[in-house]
């Protein structure tokens, strides 16, 4: 079997609302698990009760991956903050 050798390079990833994003899909499993709430006694009799706890999953899931996005991006921005700081103070005169 041959090597696969790429043709070109990897785009760089896109950045995008990422707490927005994951907080959205956190709300939809949640809302999709109370929906299926008061049709679980259907959902049981159909040997299908794993959709309602599959819901009840994500946004468990869910909270965990808000709580790591936010700090993500907290981190991403303390960085881009203190590398400004150290560009800025490179461009200072050092005398009066």
């Amino acid at each position: 079997m041959a090597k696969w050798i790429p043709k070109h390079e990897a785009p760089d990833p896109l950045e995008g609302p990422v707490v927005a994003t994951i907080t959205g899909g956190t709300i939809l499993w949640f809302v999709l698990f109370l929906v299926q709430v008061p049709f679980y006694g259907w959902f049981d009799d159909r040997d299908a009760a794993w959709w309602v706890w599959t819901c009840l999953a994500g946004a468990g899931l869910g909270l965990i991956g808000i709580w790591y996005v936010r700090k993500r991006d907290a981190a991403i921005k303390r960085s881009e903050a203190a590398e400004a700081a150290a560009a800025g103070a490179g461009d200072r005169p050092d005398g009066p």
